[in-house]
């Protein structure tokens, strides 16, 4: 424990706190979008409750990944198709996969709903138990968590720099999370980019779990999505969505100025 309060320990952990802030803005968006599921009056107490458990099982996870490394990494099984698919799978990759399925499975139920809403309902969706909610935004956490913790197993092995980075950046997320929400609820043109960049998340989690399982489809390599692709990718989407919000602005203006002169 005495090794905790040293310089480098303290160095490493405000640079672990910066990865749980860049690396949490997904997982915020996913909590801010689900649990809006949830009743109205019970949003705020599931955004809190799945934060906190996240958390706990954040590092219940980062204990058994100091632990028990080669056993994620071990080969459980392997799929081969001559031509068609070949696959090596181990439990990160599994992981990694399934959650990557289930958020482009979220996004895109999302964005269809969104299309086909009747305008007498738009502001309505239906209700989710609180339960399912909260077990679904510590589910996907524990997906999310993979790379912030791999992440920063190559900064520091001192497991109460991690815990603490980890207990730390829950914290901001719960103090965020509200914000969030809220800001997502009175813009909701905005709503419609954050599922857009749940589904790039989505994306990116499918081609790291492919390039994990070593997978080839028809001949050709599952490649993983690079952050360096994803952040610039997600920079375009909400520039454009700036762009296009504030020409929409001014169309709208200048339609009104004409009518105004008719």
């Amino acid at each position: 424990m005495a090794e905790f309060f040293t310089i480098a320990n303290l160095i490493d952990l405000t640079l672990l706190i910066a990865l749980q802030a860049v690396l949490g803005f997904d997982n915020l968006l996913y909590i801010s979008l689900e649990s809006q599921r949830a009743p109205e009056s019970k949003q705020k107490q599931v955004r809190f409750w799945g934060i906190v458990l996240a958390v706990v099982f954040r590092i219940v996870l980062l204990f058994l990944l100091l632990k028990m490394i080669e056993a994620f990494q071990e080969q459980l099984f392997a799929i081969h198709w001559e031509g068609v698919i070949h696959a090596t799978f181990n439990l990160h990759a599994i992981i990694v996969l399934f959650g990557g399925a289930f958020i482009l499975y979220t996004a895109m139920k999302e964005i269809l709903h969104m299309m086909t809403l009747e305008e007498s309902h738009a502001q309505q969706r239906d209700a989710k138990p609180i339960g399912r909610i909260i077990f679904w935004i510590v589910a996907m956490n524990v997906v999310f968590s993979f790379d912030s913790i791999l992440s920063a197993m190559a900064v520091t092995k001192v497991f109460y720099t991690m815990a603490t980075a980890i207990i730390i950046g829950g914290v901001l997320m719960v103090v965020l999370a509200d914000t969030v929400s809220e800001f997502l609820q009175k813009n909701r043109m905005y709503e419609v980019m954050g599922l857009f960049i749940l589904f790039l998340v989505g994306v990116m989690l499918v081609s790291e779990g492919g390039h994990l399982s070593h997978m080839t489809l028809f001949g050709n390599e599952v490649v993983q999505m690079s952050k360096t692709t994803f952040y610039f990718v997600l920079a375009v989407l909400i520039v454009s969505d700036i762009v296009q919000s504030r020409y929409q602005k001014k169309l709208n203006q200048m339609k009104q100025a004409n009518l105004k002169k008719h």
